[in-house]
């Protein structure tokens, strides 16, 4: 067992008397014990690299080996066919993760719902393998075919285009061996400038291979809940929150019911908390994942001491994360807060208050969130301990297993957990259910049905996903070794990191048990936090089937149109140092056609109140290309403290700025 430090604090009374009540002195919950390693073999790596600013990251989360062993994959199996070693694990049979089978007998779920029903993906990059990987994973777990052949798998770029000019990077395996080809070289003397083209390149490559995994399992996830589900994966440029916004707005105008998030980063940064516009779409359900860092990602690399965005909006339904444990016939036994090697994700926002039916509940006083808005709002099952065997055409993506003492694995199979596997989980569920049924912000059918159903949820009443330790402070198993007392004193004690009977900030109203909980009650008249009148919401039963539409050509499209105008990530990381050059600046921005674009750098200077913009270098023009263009400013000098302003002017278009600091 790994040498770890206890987080040791003094609890009040209060917290006592809670721990007492709620019966949470063991919170040890059995994990599925027919995996193909022992559990004290196994470690739990992130598939995506942390968020930088104005990005997120996918939240999804691999089981891996983590005893030495050999390297050496074994063939990706053909089903049926002698290429799968004789030892290897069978997903089929649960050795790799829960099977859909599984998951459908522990929340006791129907297989199809009673409707039309199309339940959107919204992730980054282009899965280039995402259809051949969907019918893989159904042959294998005998699930009805979903491809485009029989209109029931769809995937889309950010603006809803099928072809491969409209999907995101990369858009072709040529591409992508392309890009990889050019990360992997160097060439001798080259310049700062290409060696940093290349460090660029290398981070795409690798958060594209981990993006690949989170679609795979969120598409297939998604299809294993909901058979009759048409799925809709709908691929963002890039990971940037406008990107996402975008995509997520794509999703909904093109006919989704239910639409999942299986991502998100700080809910505030660079000073500004805001909610997106594209998260508010009365009468749909958007889902969206707590995260995986624990209580205000205490367990994070990058801890923000915030929630997760976007599943602090008050707009959506925050979907937090248990371990879930199941009898020999995948009956539901227990359900913790999951918290050990990972935590499931919360907290109290900091920017947005809570709707009126959060606040609703018997025990919101003892949330501790005042009228800010409480995450989650409801869970399932997250812990990669206990996560879903998923197939993906991928080198990372691959399930141990050990023969003649040596360890192997079984390419294109691995186990994933993560909020990201429970918020697909939720949206299907809601599918199931029918959808949103009409109700405006579909998260408040949860709330009533717990007070009028509270046999159709599972109430989790162990566990918290509070901090423990200044380490690594779990078990072989992946359970936190703190006990609740410990961790809950990150919180207060209070509920928003607590697990107890009814609400509570890690699990909700708890875990599906049926479908029941996610069906309207038609109590009540609809209210929210939304701005402005809700667009009418679509009525119970109905769909509109996810077929992109072709763009309606106005003169205005005939113009060259500058959007998501952004430095990149390396240009934000010269900025921190000291006099950067201005050569490291450089930029992104998406044309809706072929221009030639003015590039100015201005800085802001003066006294007082009689300040103005002056020209840093002299400005200079570009062609870029339709679409997604990368370019940098060009000039020897060095940038000094102070505000500076970029802006890119398209010939006969309207000119776009972004204003940045130094020091």
């Amino acid at each position: 067992m790994t040498s770890r430090t206890h987080y040791k604090a003094a609890l009040g009374t209060a917290a006592t008397v809670v721990a007492l009540l709620s019966g949470l002195c063991a919170q040890t919950a059995a994990a599925r014990t027919n995996m193909a390693l022992p559990l004290s073999d196994y470690a739990v790596s992130a598939v995506c690299p942390p968020p930088a600013p104005g990005r997120a990251t996918c939240l999804a989360l691999q089981l891996v080996a983590s005893v030495p062993g050999s390297s050496d994959a074994a063939r990706s199996p053909e089903l049926g066919s002698a290429a799968t070693p004789a030892g290897a694990p069978s997903p089929a049979t649960g050795e790799v993760g829960y099977t859909p089978q599984a998951l459908h007998t522990a929340y006791n779920l129907p297989l199809s719902a009673s409707s039309s029903q199309t339940v959107a993906l919204v992730d980054a990059y282009n899965d280039l393998h995402a259809e051949e990987d969907l019918a893989t994973y159904d042959k294998e777990f005998h699930l009805p075919e979903c491809t485009k052949g029989d209109g029931c798998f769809s995937k889309v770029g950010e603006h809803g285009g099928e072809g491969e000019g409209s999907l995101p990077f990369p858009q072709s395996p040529g591409q992508l061996t392309s890009a990889e080809a050019f990360c992997k070289g160097s060439e001798a003397g080259e310049s700062a400038q290409r060696a940093e083209e290349r460090e660029a390149a290398c981070e795409q490559v690798k958060a594209a291979a981990g993006w690949t995994v989170e679609t795979s399992l969120d598409i297939e996830s998604a299809h294993a809940i909901c058979q009759s589900c048409k799925v809709a994966l709908v691929e963002a440029e890039s990971p940037e929150y406008e990107d996402l916004d975008a995509t997520e707005d794509t999703a909904v105008g093109l006919g989704a019911t239910e639409v999942s998030n299986s991502w998100g980063g700080p809910e505030c940064f660079e000073g500004g908390c805001e909610d997106s516009p594209a998260l508010n779409h009365p009468g749909t359900v958007i889902t969206a994942a707590a995260g995986d860092d624990g209580y205000l990602n205490w367990d994070a690399e990058y801890s923000f001491d915030q929630a997760d965005y976007p599943a602090s909006s008050p707009h959506v339904i925050a979907v937090g994360g248990t371990r879930l444990a199941l009898s020999a016939s995948h009956a539901w036994e227990r359900e913790t807060v999951w918290n050990g090697d990972g935590a499931g994700g919360g907290g109290c926002s900091k920017a947005f208050t809570a709707q009126p039916w959060q606040k609703r509940v018997p025990d919101w006083s003892s949330v501790g969130c005042g009228e800010m808005r409480a995450v989650a709002d409801v869970s399932a099952d997250a812990d990669p301990y206990t996560g879903i065997a998923v197939r993906d055409t991928s080198p990372g993506c691959k399930a141990p297993y050990e023969e003649a003492k040596v360890i192997k694995y079984l390419s294109n199979w691995c186990t994933i957990g993560g909020t990201s596997l429970a918020s697909p989980i939720i949206a299907a569920v809601y599918a199931l259910a029918g959808g949103a049924g009409g109700v405006f912000y579909p998260s408040r059918t949860l709330y009533e049905n717990e007070t009028l159903k509270p046999a159709a949820l599972h109430d989790v009443v162990e566990g918290s996903n509070g901090k423990c330790g200044e380490g690594e402070s779990f078990n072989e198993e992946g359970e936190s070794e703190c006990s609740v007392s410990e961790e809950a004193a990150s919180c207060g004690a209070h509920l928003i990191c607590l697990a107890g009977s009814g609400y509570d900030g890690p699990t909700g109203v708890g875990t599906p048990n049926g479908i029941s909980a996610f069906q309207p009650t038609g109590v009540g008249n609809e209210e929210g936090a939304s701005s402005g009148p809700a667009p009418a919401a679509p009525r119970a039963g109905t769909a509109v089937p996810l077929v992109p539409v072709a763009p309606q050509l106005t003169a205005a499209a005939t113009q060259p149109q500058l959007s998501r105008l952004a430095l990149t990530l390396n240009a934000l990381i010269a900025l921190n140092r000291n006099r950067p050059s201005i050569a490291k600046l450089a930029f992104t921005f998406t044309l809706n056609l072929a221009a030639r674009v003015r590039v100015s750098l201005e800085e802001r200077v003066g006294k007082r109140g009689h300040k103005h913009w002056k020209a840093v270098l002299r400005s200079f023009t570009i062609a870029a290309l339709s679409g997604h263009n990368s370019k940098r400013l060009t000039g020897h000098g060095v940038l000094s403290s102070g505000s500076y302003r970029l802006t890119l002017t398209p010939t006969g278009g309207t000119a776009r700025s972004i204003v940045f600091k130094i020091g």
